[in-house]
């Protein structure tokens, strides 16, 4: 059991910073924690460590069985389904023990002989926490480039390798964010680098043999409000540039053939006009132009004027247009409807035009890696809350599916154990609100069960409903699992997101009270036994909706939250913040500065009760800076009334994704559930049962 009421909480000393906007003045005592080279913060950081393990003590066993129950439900030797680009066989492949990846590919067909690439185990053995991401080959299929980070900031240097030697290259690229791009002659690369705030802010052109101190600027974002990104064409006939802002877009694009040729606009940004550029045998632009859930047009070659597009796929009120993949033959479209993503496969000739079925109702089904344009097969993720992730092949032609992998789970898995509903809530302006939930049969609704309500929220992310493997574990001790799909994500199509946002933030946050609320009445749960978790964003849900309504929850795990609003979008040095004033708005302008504060989960924190609650940070985190949870939980100790456990994680080696490998960052889910079974009475080791 926790003992919170034994052991004493360390107490941060409080050292006031007055900030002044608008003629108003906030008080912040707790400033002084963003010095993260200050040995004192260091020190409180770690004496938080030190309280949460001692108050945790005594479900050390629980966290050990949890975490080597949810590692046992993982086949330790693994492999990917191979995917066939340009010549070779790519896959990946996992060894009993082994925390990372082998990446690997054969020649021609899957009968050849291995070459493995790289082994990440190896790479990782000299770091705490590594991750090695975006391997691509060359054209020629020579030279494999990745990006590696071993501080989990998310600033990657890009390593060169020679396949046919097996040697590194001496090339070396330092301070980029990890995307990059191949021009067709095997010489040249296109990569984008990080300013200050480690927004992507400049693409380089670098030449293999030089060094990178000589690289050359190709394009400077100089709005600090655009960031960078760098592709190729599924035609592999362009490079494209996308600067994109939260509600604009501009691309640029080369003729892959010509690396030293100049780029040019696709359409010049304008405000509020979003698009998307692919290229197949002409340009393809998503876009929303008078299409609030957007439609797909084409365009020739060379064409600059959006007025001679042509409509390939009409804009839809009730249908929201996701995502698109060209192929030779077929349009392949990833449409929400009724907040589920629909496949849509469409023959260029007009022959053709259907939806994949899956043979569930609710599940999350997007396309996967298809690099091939003349492929006739599409490869399709596809996953539910009760059917663990699957690999399909779908012939274009035909529309006839095969099961090429599913997720094998270990430990006597068996899906006709669960049950997933999809239920709506009346939020308290009228809209209905989906929820998805998983639970294991002989759940009892009748209030005395606990149920764990996870959201997120924001930016248009759709949170849909996922597998989870460790989710297990509390599914099997009695817990149901719920997602609440709130304004501010997109599962509902566009309008779901701009009534979650800005100066309508507030509905995100009324939503997810209003879902909690409705669980309560449909005797799904009771406020004694209702858990809440989101992160990053979703971490700013929690919260406010603790602020607003801590008699609701028994208990909230908040990771990596987003918590103190005004100050990180007044601050334009922090990371991110000038990229999201269309997602939060800009507090240098009264109304917004007005409207931000009223629901800002630091400014708001009262003299009050409130419930249980865990919060969990990384030190090197890029995202949610790591004193943004640490002043919360500092001004929680001296503000609330209750005698609740308020406990704060503070992963010292890792940033905003948690631990690298793929078994260590379920030491922090066994902590988090451990936490919760604890609270929900349940938790007892399974040889005690």
């Amino acid at each position: 059991m926790l003992k919170n009421m034994i052991v004493q909480p360390p107490i941060a000393p409080a050292k006031p910073k007055e900030m002044t906007e608008h003629g108003h003045t906030r008080i912040d005592p707790y400033y002084w924690l963003n010095e993260r080279d200050n040995p004192e913060v260091i020190a409180y950081l770690n004496a938080e460590n030190a309280y949460r393990e001692e108050v945790m003590a005594d479900l050390k066993d629980l966290q050990e069985e949890l975490f080597q129950e949810i590692k046992g439900r993982i086949k330790e030797k693994d492999e990917s389904v191979p995917q066939f680009n340009n010549g070779y066989w790519y896959y990946h492949r996992f060894v009993e023990g082994g925390e990372y990846p082998i990446h690997c590919r054969k020649a021609t067909t899957l009968d050849a002989p291995e070459q493995i690439m790289i082994d990440v185990n190896e790479l990782a053995k000299p770091f705490d926490y590594y991750h090695a991401t975006s391997l691509t080959v060359s054209p020629d299929n020579r030279i494999l480039a990745y990006a590696e980070d071993t501080v989990s900031r998310r600033i990657y240097t890009i390593v060169f390798k020679d396949l046919e030697t097996g040697k590194l290259l001496s090339d070396s690229i330092p301070n980029t964010d990890g995307s990059f791009v191949w021009a067709n002659d095997n010489q040249t690369l296109f990569y984008g680098i990080k300013d200050e705030t480690l927004r992507c802010f400049k693409i380089m052109k670098h030449r293999l043999g030089t060094d990178a101190s000589t690289d050359s600027v190709v394009f400077h974002e100089e709005d600090p409000t655009f960031n960078l990104d760098i592709g190729k064409t599924k035609s592999r006939k362009y490079l494209l540039i996308a600067s994109s802002q939260t509600i604009c877009d501009e691309y640029r694009y080369l003729d892959a053939d010509t690396p030293d040729g100049e780029w040019q606009v696709f359409l010049p940004r304008e405000r509020k006009l979003e698009y998307s550029l692919d290229h197949g045998d002409q340009w393809y632009i998503r876009t929303n132009l008078n299409a609030l859930n957007f439609r797909l047009m084409s365009a020739k070659e060379g064409s600059t004027d959006k007025a001679e597009w042509q409509e390939v796929i009409a804009h839809r009120p009730d249908v929201y247009l996701e995502n698109f993949t060209l192929f030779k033959s077929h349009l392949v479209l990833e449409e929400r409807i009724n907040g589920i993503v629909n496949i849509r496969i469409k023959s260029w000739d007009g022959s053709q035009d259907g939806y994949v079925d899956f043979g569930e109702d609710s599940y999350v089904a997007h396309a996967a890696n298809n690099p091939e344009f003349g492929s006739p097969n599409l490869r399709l993720a596809y996953t539910s809350l009760t059917t663990p992730s699957s690999v399909f092949e779908v012939n274009l032609a035909s529309k006839g599916k095969t099961l090429l992998k599913q997720q094998e789970v270990l430990g006597g898995f068996d899906r006709n154990n669960y049950v997933s509903e999809r239920i709506y809530a009346t939020a308290r302006d009228g809209v209905k609100v989906p929820i998805s939930i998983v639970y294991r049969k002989g759940y009892k609704k009748n209030g005395t069960e606990p149920i764990l309500l996870y959201a997120y929220g924001s930016y248009g992310y759709s949170i849909d409903p996922n597998f989870s493997a460790a989710r297990l574990s509390l599914l099997d001790r009695g817990f149901a699992y719920a997602i609440a799909h709130i304004r501010g994500g997109q599962e509902m199509g566009r309008h779901w997101y701009e009534d979650g946002k800005l100066l309508k933030k507030q509905n995100t946050f009324n939503d997810f009270v209003d879902c909690g609320d409705y669980l309560v009445a449909q005797h799904y749960t009771s406020p004694d036994h209702l858990f809440a978790m989101g992160g990053s964003a979703g971490g700013l849900l929690m919260g406010a909706v603790v602020n607003m309504r801590p008699d609701l929850f028994k208990g909230v795990v908040a990771a990596v939250p987003f918590v103190d609003v005004v100050t990180t979008m007044l601050d334009e040095t922090i990371p991110l913040t000038t990229f999201e004033w269309d997602e939060w708005g800009n507090p240098k302008d009264l109304e917004f500065y007005k409207y931000m504060l009223s629901y800002s989960p630091y400014d708001q924190v009262e003299r009050k009760d409130y419930p249980a609650m865990l919060v969990t940070t990384g030190l090197h985190d890029s995202q949610v800076q790591y004193f943004e949870p640490a002043k919360w939980v500092a001004k929680l100790r001296t503000m609330k009334t209750d005698k609740n456990p308020l406990l704060m994680h503070t992963n010292m080696d890792a940033g905003h994704g948690g631990q690298s490998g793929r078994f260590r960052a379920f030491k922090e889910v066994a902590m988090e559930y451990a936490f919760m079974l604890d609270l929900a009475g349940k938790a007892v080791l399974r040889d005690e049962e």
